[in-house]
């Protein structure tokens, strides 16, 4: 126990000293805009607050805004409708169809005159908090009781499902077959290393802007009364102007979905809505009504028409106490493995993957990032499509995160020494790779970070190597090189997949003339994380009923 207890304490220091480090750096140094000379490596702006990696248990509050209604054992269905009347009559598919979901994740650039140095710094110490909250979430799994909890009531009740599927058709139509079409926007304009996906909530449908986040589950918006309530763009979900919302019971079985109280709320009427507490960890979290809603969508055909999707019955935590620095969005999506999330929702809709393809950070304004459900066939028939099994599923491990088992990394194609168990998750759940669409840059763990890193001062050669911006090291000196010639990087995992990156995706230009290794270290017993910067223009695949992750380079404006 004193051995546990000394990792976090360790950690929790480590992390301090860096972020201490960093913003003593950046209070010392003027900075340079932005390079607009043509680069392919971006001068990115990062995020201002912590992305959220959720711890969720449930608070001991009193949330029952409104009624809750007996639901007994609905599931989500999906009906469609007109763009171009938001409360025009629905027309429902007559039974459950695996189309594809295409959601458009629109970019936008940083601010002018954003100054990159800045950028880094705060994205550095922003991904810094990210990890230790990563990190007590793995602590902290191990005293939850939601995983036996969810375990228990798969076993008690194998027959019920609580995923959307179509509604039966009010009035005879042909299966609606295409692409389903969202916005997602990248936070970068608002200093944030998120993407953000624009989602219609309620009937009538109304716009709200969420966070989207692989590591956590639950879906939530910030609802009226907001007791206590973040500034967000845009008037706050009231449930009281929606004919669509209902409460969950917390008589109704997916009320276990959410960690219960402790001590535990005694349940008494029968109309007792379910109360929720999330928990992210660094101080942010949500409090409210655990609830059903109608989430529509655009869905564009094969002939290219456009179209609204109303699924129904999502399951969400109307936010009546929210606390954090979300930038501007009313809520997260959840894009976790756990039940809550809106993926693990949308499988019965469109099967049990969804994908997304990142555009770079330089891109225009008009180019979109795009996210999509179900199965994508010009993405399975590329050429150049890898996979790499997901690991986990050990004692320990998060059900949340997506785990993958790295081998080792190749620097030009020398396949570096690092110590195997480096990569190992362990029974307490320390250790572990994840891919995180929430975590900006690549985080290895030590000793790992320190043999790549030395790897790349060994090998490149003909620049001048100078303090660029700590902690990112190495950092050159490129004034005057029209075309950099930089060391190859690529992962080995496990199972024989390699996955290798074009320079702009581990290289990272922080100032006209300087770039530095966009990659950085954890302790040891810390998550190594492979963010979305090293993402960018490949289309990631995640394949639930194969249980693997997909890659293919790509130029994402194209898709």
């Amino acid at each position: 126990m004193v051995l546990k207890v000394s990792l976090i304490v360790v950690l929790l220091v480590i992390c301090s000293c860096v972020v201490e480090a960093i913003s003593r750096n950046h209070n010392n140094h003027n900075h340079n805009n932005i390079n607009k000379n043509g680069s392919s490596l971006a001068a990115i702006k990062f995020p201002d607050h912590p992305s959220f990696s959720d711890v969720s248990s449930s608070g001991d509050n009193d949330c029952s805004f409104s009624n809750s209604e007996q639901l007994g054992h609905s599931v989500p269905t999906m009906t469609s409708g007109e763009e171009t009347d938001e409360e025009s009559e629905a027309f429902p598919a007559p039974k459950p169809h695996k189309n594809s979901v295409k959601l458009h994740l629109k970019h936008r650039s940083g601010s002018k005159g954003a100054e990159p140095k800045n950028s880094v710094i705060d994205s550095t110490v922003r991904d810094l908090t990210r990890i230790q909250n990563l990190h007590r979430r793995v602590i902290e799994n191990r005293n939850q009781n939601t995983i036996s909890r969810l375990q228990r009531l798969q076993k008690e009740q194998p027959k019920q499902s609580f995923k959307p599927v179509f509604a039966p058709a009010a009035s005879p139509t042909s299966p609606v077959s295409g692409q389903l079409v969202a916005t997602l926007e990248s936070g970068v304009s608002l200093g944030s290393g998120e993407y953000f996906m624009d989602v219609f909530v309620g009937t009538p449908p109304k716009h709200f802007s969420l966070i989207l986040d692989t590591g956590s589950d639950l879906n939530w918006i910030q609802c009226v009364p907001c007791i206590a309530c973040f500034e967000q763009s845009g008037p706050y979900y009231d449930p009281k102007d929606s004919s669509s919302f209902r409460n969950i019971s917390c008589h109704d079985p997916r009320c276990q979905l959410v960690s219960s109280p402790d001590p535990p709320n005694p349940c008494k009427a029968e109309n007792q809505s379910c109360p929720y507490f999330y928990w992210y960890g660094d101080g942010s979290n949500t409090t409210g009504d655990f609830a059903l809603e109608t989430f529509t969508v655009n869905l564009t055909t094969p002939n290219g028409k456009s179209e609204l999707k109303h699924v129904e019955n999502v399951m969400f935590g109307c936010g009546h106490w929210n606390r954090g620095l979300f930038h501007g969005a009313a809520g997260l999506l959840g894009l976790g493995k756990g039940p809550l999330s809106f993926a693990s929702q949308m499988q019965s809709l469109y099967g049990q993957s969804f994908s997304y393809c990142l555009v770079d950070r330089n891109s225009n304004a008009s180019v979109s990032s795009k996210l999509i459900f179900g199965e994508d066939k010009e993405l399975l028939s590329h050429p150049n499509l890898n996979f790499t099994s997901f690991g986990g599923g050990k004692d320990g491990s998060v059900d949340t995160f997506y785990y993958v088992q790295i081998n080792s990394v190749m620097v030009d194609d020398e396949v570096l020494k690092i110590p195997e168990e480096t990569w190992h998750l362990s029974s307490e759940g320390a250790g572990g790779t994840i891919i995180d669409s929430g975590t900006t840059l690549t985080y290895f763990a030590e000793p790992a970070y320190e043999i790549i890193k030395e790897a790349f001062v060994r090998k490149i050669k003909g620049y001048e190597l100078v303090e660029g911006l700590p902690p990112l090291k190495p950092c050159y000196n490129v004034s005057g090189i029209e075309k950099m010639e930089l060391p190859d990087f690529g992962i080995l995992f496990a199972d024989g997949a390699v996955w290798n990156f074009p320079v702009e995706n581990y290289f990272i230009q922080i100032d006209p003339d300087v770039v530095c290794l966009a990659i950085l270290g954890n302790p040891r017993s810390a998550l190594s994380i492979i963010g979305n910067y090293q993402q960018q223009n490949f289309h990631i695949l995640y394949d639930m009923k194969k249980s693997r992750l997909g890659y293919a380079p790509m130029k994402c404006a194209d898709v």
